[in-house]
């Protein structure tokens, strides 16, 4: 009978001081899908610079973008948008589908397919389907991408 007690109060002892977090799956996911509206709706309005106010710009930020074979910091990530905003006329986003998982009430991971249709200065236009899959944390308040990964699957 001793050994029971001790175990049962083993179990409840462990148990109890386990963190146990009330993760309201709904409520991530929206706040989720909202960033990335929001983020479609900036960067059509504003240009592919607004997506810095999108990107987690701590030294845990990494990005693997279409045509690399490894992930590049914040900052590689900056001269590279820069670069390419400067010949962007416009540019449309939209999901073909997104998958939001929540990892915790701050945390997320997502898959999806984003269409990108572009027209540069020049007239030229593009449309490529990118499959992409990535992280994303609630800092202060504000849910940023901190690390993924998108390749081009399809161009028309």
């Amino acid at each position: 009978m001793m050994k029971l007690s001790a175990v049962s109060i083993m179990i409840f002892l462990v148990s109890s001081c386990t963190p146990k977090e009330d993760l309201d799956n709904d409520g991530v996911i929206q706040e989720v899908r909202s960033m990335f509206a929001e983020y479609e709706a900036l960067v059509e309005r504003d240009g592919l610079m607004a997506e810095f106010a999108f990107l987690d710009s701590t030294d845990d930020f990494f990005w693997v973008p279409p045509g690399y074979n490894s992930a590049i910091s914040f900052d590689s990530i900056r001269t590279d948008v820069t670069a390419n905003a400067q010949q962007m006329r416009s540019i449309s986003l939209s999901w073909d589908s997104l998958r939001i998982v929540p990892l915790s009430r701050t945390t997320a991971a997502y898959t999806g397919v984003l269409i990108w249709e572009s027209e540069n200065v020049s007239g030229g236009t593009t449309r490529t389907r990118l499959l992409e899959s990535g992280v994303v944390v609630k800092r202060s308040g504000t849910w940023k991408l901190l690390c993924g990964q998108t390749r081009n699957v399809e161009v028309y």
